[in-house]
């Protein structure tokens, strides 16, 4: 696997837990009873940024080192994903 694959894989899945790591512990304005005017009641009461994003690429990460030993390892055989366009090699 090089580099850039391996920099290209991280990120996507890094962006797809972050989705999945969004709504932990968030509470809205309307659940914590302290609507800001001019404010949708569904934003975050007491958004924390940097503990989501913390959490997310402690997430990714575990799930990018077991990705990149099954790529690495060949756990899973991926020979039967080719496909036979009958151009002669």
């Amino acid at each position: 696997m090089s580099l850039t694959f391996a920099i290209a894989i991280y990120f996507i899945i890094w962006w797809m837990t972050l989705f999945a790591v969004l709504p932990f512990n968030g509470r809205t304005q309307d659940e914590a009873g302290e609507v800001v005017p001019g404010s949708p009641a569904s934003a975050p009461a007491k958004p924390a940024f940097l503990k989501i994003i913390l959490i997310n690429t402690a997430v990714a990460s575990l799930i990018f080192v077991l990705v990149w030993s099954i790529i690495v390892y060949n756990w899973i055989d991926l020979d039967f994903m080719q496909i036979d366009t009958g151009i002669p090699t």
